[in-house]
């Protein structure tokens, strides 16, 4: 499923137009993105929780070169489904 599938499921189940769902799933993403670089998480109970993660410095090697490089510490996005997603999928 893709962004534009998703966008009309949205609107489909909740009965609202498609832009309207576009908005809805915006404004989602962009709240979720606008807490986890402030620093926080976003739980939302049964679904699941969004938080940022570090990743430490590390060498790595060019696969095609060979060549070792580094890489710079960096912060990742991460998610921890909840129970009831886990559930809904077995």
């Amino acid at each position: 499923m893709n962004r534009s599938d998703l966008i009309a499921k949205m609107a489909a189940d909740a009965g609202i137009s498609k832009a309207a769902a576009e908005r809805a799933l915006t404004a989602f993403v962009d709240g979720v993105a606008g807490a986890l670089k402030g620093g926080g998480k976003v739980s939302l109970v049964g679904f699941g929780t969004f938080s940022v993660s570090s990743r430490a410095a590390r060498t790595g090697r060019n696969p095609r070169t060979g060549a070792t490089i580094n890489i710079p510490a960096s912060k990742v996005p991460r998610f921890k489904p909840g129970k009831g997603l886990k559930d809904a999928i077995k």
